[in-house]
């Protein structure tokens, strides 16, 4: 049995930290307890900082690591799309594959011990199986022609047989509204449904609004300029036109379990009618690639006061410095002060744990379960994250 005790300790709950708690665990990670340290100045294993479970990064693109640093940022979602299609390519195989295996390494090392990948082809298959962090990976999908919806779910659906071969868990997932035809917005959703899973772009940007709501904006001139298909516009928010084409798939209530990511744009109306049909919602947020791309923040307000599930993603390296989970909470909790810093951890840890279906093993510093432990350091005297805090996994 072996034991840690530190300064602050969050549960992964949601609560307040417990002060000058321990953990023990056992050799495989499993926690055997938890509770006050009797005397902190005779534990053998006392760290300043906080302990927190292993944290779940709720949206990932990894295999977009060889981007990193090579994006302008405040472009909008019309400019980021452009310098996607020129760069993504921009390195070989074997230097996409080589950077995307290097950043697993530090995500691991750093704390993460779940994630919610997003992949266009197979090039992180191999890395995933043989990765101690467990990654379901979402097989993106785009095409704005109507034409072409048939040839896409045939492609995605080879992807799909791939993964399996690799033992990873893996399903097809709609990318975007902007990004596709209505055809393939459903088709590929009736793919992920069957497994139980899907994650969606949602309104990540007002440019996105403008599309859907009026056919305007600057990314709807991007894709006339090169003579893409839009889709159709519907006067309503973007979450609204997904709810729609989700209950072309079944009747509700939708009971698997669906992220929607970014959520920038969000308002009551689009929650209200989602949260209608769609009973088993996770709200993903990546503030520091919103920051990247528009300078723009989800409204966390909004989202609490209606008591969705959040969590919390690092995007990919072509909007963000880093894929740092710790760099992720400390920006929400300047941007909004107002949240316990217990909530921000519950929405970094177990909420996400909660969306993967791994919350009987990850999440929660709770006995019987194997979630990890990470030290978070360079805290203030009050227990709140700095700019200089960083994190480390102890087990």
């Amino acid at each position: 049995m072996k034991r840690i005790a530190a300064e602050y300790v969050f549960t992964g709950t949601g609560g307040d930290p417990v002060r000058n708690a321990c953990v023990e665990y056992g050799e495989d990670g499993t926690v055997t307890s938890f509770g006050v340290s009797p005397d902190v100045d005779a534990e053998p294993d006392f760290r300043r900082g906080i302990l927190v479970p292993g944290f779940v990064n709720s949206h990932c693109h990894l295999e977009l690591s060889h981007l990193r640093g090579k994006f302008a940022k405040g472009t909008g979602m019309s400019g980021f799309i452009n310098q996607i299609n020129e760069l993504r390519d921009s390195t070989d195989a074997e230097g996409r594959k080589a950077a995307a295996a290097g950043w697993m390494d530090i995500l691991w090392k750093q704390g993460v011990s779940a994630m919610a990948d997003i992949s266009n082809c197979d090039e992180t298959f191999r890395l995933k199986s043989e990765s101690p962090v467990y990654t379901r990976t979402f097989l993106e999908v785009f095409g704005t022609e109507q034409e072409d919806c048939a040839a896409v779910i045939d492609g995605v659906r080879r992807l799909a047989d791939e993964a399996r071969k690799y033992g990873i868990d893996a399903a097809p997932t709609p990318h975007a509204c902007y990004t596709m035809s209505p055809e393939l917005v459903t088709a590929s959703a009736a793919e992920g449904l069957a497994s139980g899973f899907l994650s969606y772009h949602s309104e990540e940007s007002r440019e996105e609004e403008d599309m859907m709501i009026s056919g305007t904006g600057a990314l709807a001139d991007n894709y006339r300029g090169r003579h893409l298909s839009t889709p159709p516009v519907t006067g309503k928010p973007s979450l609204m036109y997904f709810t729609d084409r989700l209950l072309k798939v079944h009747r509700p209530p939708f009971e698997e379990h669906i992220l929607l990511v970014h959520n920038v744009c969000l308002t009551q109306e689009a929650l209200d009618y989602a949260s209608g049909y769609l009973h088993n919602l996770w709200w993903a947020v990546c503030p520091l690639s919103n920051i990247f791309i528009h300078n723009a923040l989800p409204p966390v307000p909004l989202m609490r006061k209606n008591g969705l599930r959040i969590t919390v993603g690092t995007d990919s390296l072509s909007s963000n410095d880093t894929l740092d989970m710790v760099k992720e909470m400390y920006c929400l909790q300047e941007a909004f002060p107002e949240v316990p810093l217990g909530e921000i951890v519950q929405w970094a840890t177990s909420n996400g744990a909660g969306f993967l279906a791994k919350s009987d093993i990850l999440g929660t510093l709770e006995p019987g379960k194997r979630p990890g432990i990470v030290w978070i350091k360079d805290v203030s005297a009050d227990g709140r994250l700095t700019a200089g805090s960083s994190s480390e996994r102890i087990i």
